[in-house]
């Protein structure tokens, strides 16, 4: 196997150790988002939770709303 791909001329160190690094504050970024995300449908779902049920009904017609709203109801 030809190892010069990997070292790439004497950079290799400094390519690889910077695409892992980017790799890695991708991932921790994603995991972040991920966590917000679903924060802030918890907030949503307990919102609904004192609405009336016109407004209930009213908000289920939009379409990111009954996302949140059968996504949430299906993880119990």
């Amino acid at each position: 196997m030809n190892l010069s791909i990997f070292t790439m001329g004497g950079y290799g160190l400094y390519v690889w150790s910077a695409f892992a690094f980017t790799f890695l504050v991708c991932f921790f970024l994603f995991l972040k988002s991920r966590k917000s995300l679903k924060k802030l449908e918890s907030d949503f779902k307990d919102e609904v939770k004192k609405l009336s049920a016109e407004q209930v009904d009213t908000l289920k017609k939009g379409k990111i709303s009954k996302e949140i709203l059968t996504s949430q109801s299906k993880a119990k």
